[in-house]
């Protein structure tokens, strides 16, 4: 074990401690407190719903995470797990009205603004890594890798109504319709995927198929031979029976989306960090929202590999862990997203928090 882990273990052994002594004390007083917890009842005891919503990129770790939480009578917990995009679901959580938001990216500045007017002090927690996907439909016997440049002369404003057949990008593709599917404004894939290839975030053509919901993509492109579009890796992982991924070139080589190519960093400009964001004023006054979380993070890296997303190290959680009981509040991100980031940049800045 390096130093950096055994002052991490050791920290967290103390905290551990801590709050431990301190849990049984204040777990009453907490949950009457929190006026963000909605109570429900079933067979006349109450129950808390944690809220949840946000990007559908990491949708399917928490909708598993919670899955397994709830599976266990010890938890009398009702997890709510909605889908609104990352710009949605911060829209939620800064006027105070969920307890934790998914985001597949760092919350912005605005977002920041909007928090701290409302008096939503936010715990980030990154919880995996992701490949964003350019996909078509397998019946696309034409095209198998794709450059950022030609991703950006299909994707940018001026494309709108110009940029409309496969032969326009690539002079070899056939004079076909293209037809195209992407993130919708309010999410988090939106704004990331623009600025890679585009050059701006949130600088896009408008006409396309746009959804909030990655399934929904995924639906449109498999019924779709002209189709092109962007989602999160685990959606293209669940359904490559129904796509087909195309490589991406750089400049340095085509490259496919996988688990190793992203750890091995060689999957860019689309490999990202996906995160939890914690509502800190709920983790201090509700009880069962910080039990939640502590098992969210233990499962992460578990669940994230399961459902198709690449998992951070034990050393991510470790961080996760102490912050979470340090009560670090705020962002390493200081209000943008990092293009080209890889896992061990995103742990060295975590471990700087």
């Amino acid at each position: 074990m390096n130093t950096t882990a055994k002052k991490l273990a050791l920290a967290l052994g103390m905290l551990v401690l801590t709050s431990s002594c301190t849990a049984a004390s204040n777990t009453s007083t907490q949950t009457q407190q929190s006026p963000s917890v909605t109570e429900v009842r079933d067979s006349g005891k109450a129950v808390t719903t944690i809220k949840i919503d946000g990007s559908s990129t990491v949708y399917p770790i928490t909708q598993a995470i919670a899955k397994d939480y709830q599976a266990d009578p010890k938890n009398r917990v009702q997890v709510a797990v909605s889908i609104s995009g990352t710009t949605g679901g911060f829209e939620k959580f800064c006027a105070g009205e969920t307890d934790i938001s998914n985001a597949s990216r760092p919350i912005l500045k605005a977002e920041m603004e909007a928090c701290k007017k409302n008096g939503v002090a936010y715990m980030e927690f990154p919880i995996a890594f992701d490949a964003l996907t350019v996909a078509v439909n397998p019946q696309n016997n034409w095209a198998k890798d794709i450059t950022v440049a030609e991703l950006k002369k299909i994707w940018e404003p001026e494309a709108q109504g110009k940029i409309t057949r496969w032969n326009q990008v690539r002079p070899s593709w056939p004079d076909r319709p293209m037809n195209l599917y992407g993130a919708g404004q309010k999410s988090g894939t939106f704004d990331y995927f623009t600025e890679a290839t585009v050059g701006k975030t949130r600088a896009s053509r408008t006409d396309y198929t746009a959804s909030e919901d990655d399934q929904v993509l995924v639906d449109g492109i498999s019924k779709d031979p002209n189709a092109l579009g962007y989602f999160g890796y685990a959606y293209y992982e669940k359904s490559q029976n129904k796509l087909k991924a195309l490589a991406i070139d750089n400049g340095k080589g085509a490259v496919l989306p996988s688990r190793q190519t992203v750890e091995k960093v060689q999957y860019q400009p689309l490999a990202r960090p996906l995160f939890i964001y914690l509502n800190f004023r709920d983790n201090q006054n509700k009880g069962l929202v910080n039990k939640f979380v502590e098992f969210y993070i233990d499962k992460a890296p578990t669940i994230a590999n399961a459902v198709g997303y690449i998992p951070l190290p034990n050393e991510s959680k470790q961080l996760n862990y102490v912050h979470l009981y340090q009560g670090k509040v705020g962002t390493v991100f200081e209000g943008k997203a990092e293009m080209n980031l890889t896992i061990g940049e995103l742990l060295r800045k975590e471990g700087k928090f």
